[in-house]
């Protein structure tokens, strides 16, 4: 992977980035590790080049549980049982003239056998990750990288104390 050519392409491309609401797992392996997909490195996507989230845009009418399902079936060849719902981040761009969107991201665990089924069907290479590598080594999506910070390390986020008069 060039990392210079997928900065280049944050930098200087010219291809124009879509938005809208979109879905993403967080797939856990039995042995506790996170499979995440190198983005294509092309300049029409988002983040091209950086590891990230399975999933993708909910389409008119959509529902997110309905989108995750569709997205992973075209990503990977996964059909899974159970999804629950982790987190969901806001993007409000009305600064740019644009509406308020969400990224959803629903925990998804999978057995060996699950994945000894998969098939990337989009995306450069997939693979399994602790939640250490990710955070350290890693050149991941921004906001995914937000969501799996939060999966793997929540233990440490806290409501701030009550403030005492």
């Amino acid at each position: 992977m060039n990392s210079a050519s997928s900065s280049s392409h944050l930098v200087s491309g010219r291809s124009s980035l879509y938005v809208g609401n979109a879905v993403a797992a967080i797939i856990l392996t039995e042995d506790g590790r996170y499979l995440l997909q190198l983005r294509d490195n092309v300049e029409a996507i988002w983040y091209p080049g950086h590891w990230g989230c399975f999933g993708g845009g909910v389409e008119e009418g959509e529902n997110p549980m309905a989108a995750l399902r569709r997205e992973l079936r075209e990503e990977l060849a996964l059909e899974f049982e159970e999804a629950r719902l982790f987190s969901e981040l806001q993007f409000d761009l009305s600064g740019l003239g644009l509406a308020r969107y969400f990224r959803a991201y629903f925990v998804v665990e999978i057995s060996g056998e699950q994945m000894a089924g998969l098939r990337l069907d989009e995306g450069a290479a997939v693979e399994a990750f602790d939640g250490n590598t990710i955070l350290r080594e890693l050149k991941v999506s921004p906001y995914d990288a937000f969501a799996l910070f939060l999966h793997a390390r929540g233990a440490r986020i806290k409501a701030p104390p009550s403030a005492t008069t």
